[in-house]
């Protein structure tokens, strides 16, 4: 799967030497937690709650309201912004995007094609396509094998829901340790007792079975 597939496109954005107030408003407005920066279509930085803090009076300050607002609307947008901004293309696998936030600690990527802000993939992006990508909200049974780790393995289970006319639809795979790695196989059918037996009968052992009628 691409970011193209999960990433928000035409987000929310602010120019780069637009008032922080602007800012303020548009992600109460809107509920957002960050905003790209934007000089023309180029992204130039990031703003987030925690960058708009760090640039307010804190809530010990003797100012009165009026004065507040004045420094406010005196500080720019480019003040506070994170300018270094980590940007992926719309073309990258989605693994590319999650690497990239992790090893950058990191929540937002700024998605860009030709140099021109084209969306934003987040987080929580990254968490409901793998979730989608287990099948974890489909009706239907899953089920953890734990199988040796040599090949042929997948093309046996396989063979064993296909005898028994079941249809797999989504399988992930936890390597473990020993030569041994857990199998999470996705079934739209929701009683499994045949095909549970099938698949000790072929050494393979049950670690665990979850069944959403939904």
């Amino acid at each position: 799967m691409y970011v193209k597939n999960r990433m928000t496109t035409n987000p929310y954005t602010i120019a780069f030497d637009a008032p922080i107030t602007e800012v303020i408003e548009l992600m109460r407005e809107k509920n957002l937690k960050r905003v790209p920066v934007v000089h023309g279509d180029r992204v130039v930085g990031m703003l987030t709650h925690g960058d708009i803090q760090k640039v307010s009076p804190t809530k010990a300050t003797t100012l009165s309201i009026y004065e507040l607002n004045y420094l406010l609307a005196k500080t720019k947008v480019s003040d506070a912004m994170s300018k270094d901004v980590i940007t992926i293309s719309p073309d990258a696998l989605l693994e590319e995007a999650a690497v990239l936030m992790r090893d950058n600690k990191i929540s937002t990527l700024a998605v860009v094609e030709k140099s021109k802000l084209v969306g934003i993939i987040t987080e929580s992006d990254i968490f409901d396509s793998f979730i989608d990508l287990l099948g974890f909200r489909d009706s239907g049974s899953r089920i953890t094998v734990q199988a040796k780790d040599v090949p042929g393995v997948l093309a046996d289970i396989a063979e064993i829901f296909s005898d028994l006319d079941s249809n797999i639809t989504h399988v992930g795979i936890y390597r473990g340790s020993g030569g041994y790695s857990d199998v999470v196989i996705r079934t739209n059918a929701i009683n499994t007792d045949e095909i549970e037996k099938r698949l000790t009968e072929h050494g393979y052992r049950i670690e665990n079975v979850i069944r959403n009628e939904d």
